[in-house]
């Protein structure tokens, strides 16, 4: 896998972590001291509510970073809360967690704030990703388009994760697809941002995703 992972860090520029001197402590990602895990960075998107902060928070095996802010009157024109009417918190800048997901891949998640008034922040967050997951609520499938557009003008690899909420229907990866109308070679996986197994799962098929799209 070693060598798989660095040809394709370096097709995307990123570059490797570098070990420790015989004498320097081992950090927690690293086994031994002849290796050094690649440095990945991975965006997750969607729809307002879809469940970035808490798919970060799942995985991160450090202390998440949030930008948690209490939603106020203010904000209840734009913000639709219909499929979501007991949440009172929202992203305003973004979420940051790491998973060390190898010996030799670290990968850093970067949460995208959903609102379209914090969409301006995108371009930023992107720089420097290898791939992205998009997450997809079925109660609102109509709010993952910004997103899929986004990632299909830029070009960055991308997979769909329907995050399955208690008490909404359940549909297959197919039936999602044609109504998003999604390419056949994206990725579409039915996952629970609450269970980590579920979203690693995620986060390989993406990795994968972006390692086939790497060009030769």
């Amino acid at each position: 896998m070693d060598s798989v992972v660095s040809d394709a860090a370096s097709s995307f520029g990123v570059t490797p972590l570098v070990a420790p001197e015989p004498d320097e402590p081992l950090q927690p990602w690293q086994t031994d001291r002849t290796r050094a895990p690649i440095a990945t960075k991975i965006v997750v998107a969607g729809g307002f509510g879809a469940g970035k902060t808490t798919l970060v928070g799942t995985v991160s095996e450090i202390e998440p970073l949030q930008t948690e802010a209490l939603m106020t009157e203010a904000s209840a024109e734009t913000d639709d809360l219909t499929g979501t009417p007991e949440k009172i918190t929202t992203t305003v800048a973004m979420d940051y967690g790491r998973i060390t997901l190898d010996d030799d891949l670290v990968l850093y998640l970067f949460g995208t704030p959903g609102q379209q008034r914090f969409w301006f922040m995108w371009d930023d967050l992107v720089r420097g990703a290898i791939g992205a997951v998009v997450l997809a609520d079925t109660r609102r499938l109509k709010d993952s388009f910004p997103a899929l557009d986004y990632f299909e003008s830029c070009g960055l690899p991308y997979v769909v994760a329907v995050n399955h909420f208690d008490g909404s229907e359940l549909f297959e990866p197919e039936d999602v697809r044609e109504a998003l109308t999604i390419p056949a070679h994206i990725p579409v996986m039915i996952m629970d941002a609450r269970r980590r197994i579920s979203v690693i799962e995620t986060l390989l098929a993406l990795v994968g995703h972006a390692l086939d799209e790497t060009p030769e």
